[in-house]
C-alpha cells in the first residue's frame, strides 16, 4: 500500500478524492488529517492554483513526515474576468461558506445574458515528499453558470455549474458521472501515475501489483 496524506479537513473533499483514486488504483490509501490535529493552517497566498496547492503540500509533508497531496480548486467565470478563481472558497468574505459564496456569485451574474455565462472549474493537485520531491498536475472542465441552484449532491459551486454537453448541473450528476468529467477527476487521473512513478519504488509497490495498469 502507498499512503499519502491529503492536506485538508474538508470531509467532502476527502471522500471524493479517495473515491476517484480507488477507481484508478486501489493500492493508494489517502489519509486525512485526523491523526495530526495540530497540523498547521496554511496561508494560501500564492497567485495561482498550482502555487497554493504546493504551499499546502510542502507544509503538511514537513509536519507529518509523509508524502502529502494537496489541491487548490475553484471556479473561473468568463464574465468576471476569471474570478472568483483562487478566491472561490472565500468569495463572500467568509472562508468555506458555500451558501454565501454561491449566492454572491449568482447575484453578480444576475444581469449577464445566457450567451456570456461561460465558466471553468479548475483544479491543481500537488504532491510533496519530506525529501523535497514535488509534482503538480491540473484538470479543467468547461461549462456555464445557471440562473438558480439545482441538485443536492456535490458541494461548493456544483449546484450552479452545468458542464458543456450536459443538461444537469454537477450537483445533479451521479458520483460516477461527475468523477468522469470533473476538474478534480481529470487532475487525479493525471496525478495517480505520478504518485506511482515517484513513490511505488520507495513504499514497496511491486511489478505485479494492480497499480501497473494506471501507469
Amino acid at each position: 500500500m502507498i499512503e499519502i496524506v491529503l492536506a485538508t479537513r474538508n470531509a467532502h473533499k476527502v471522500a471524493e478524492v479517495q473515491r476517484i483514486v480507488d477507481s484508478i488504483c486501489s493500492d493508494i490509501t489517502v489519509l486525512d488529517l485526523s491523526a495530526w490535529p495540530d497540523a498547521p493552517e496554511v496561508v494560501e497566498d500564492a497567485p495561482t492554483f498550482a502555487g497554493n496547492a504546493l504551499l499546502k503540500a510542502r507544509a503538511l509533508a514537513a509536519h507529518t513526515g509523509k508524502p502529502t497531496m494537496a489541491d487548490d480548486s475553484g471556479i473561473c467565470v468568463d464574465a468576471l474576468n476569471g474570478m472568483p478563481g483562487i478566491f472561490s472558497a472565500r468569495w463572500s468574505g467568509t472562508h468555506g461558506n458555500d451558501a454565501q459564496n454561491l449566492q454572491l456569485l449568482l447575484d453578480q451574474m444576475s444581469d449577464v445574458p445566457d450567451s456570456r455565462r461561460g465558466a471553468q472549474f479548475t483544479c491543481a493537485v500537488a504532491l510533496a515528499t519530506p525529501d523535497g520531491d514535488e509534482r503538480v498536475v491540473e484538470g479543467v472542465v468547461d461549462g456555464e453558470i445557471v440562473r438558480a441552484p439545482r441538485g443536492l449532491d456535490g458541494f461548493g459551486y456544483d449546484p450552479i455549474f452545468q458542464p458543456y454537453g450536459f443538461d444537469r448541473t454537477t450537483a445533479e450528476l451521479s458520483a460516477q458521472e461527475k468523477d468522469a468529467i470533473s476538474h478534480r477527476g481529470q487532475a487525479l487521473h493525471a496525478f495517480v501515475p505520478v504518485v506511482l512513478d515517484l513513490l511505488a519504488p520507495v513504499q514497496g509497490c511491486g511489478d505485479n501489483c494492480q497499480c501497473q495498469a494506471a501507469r
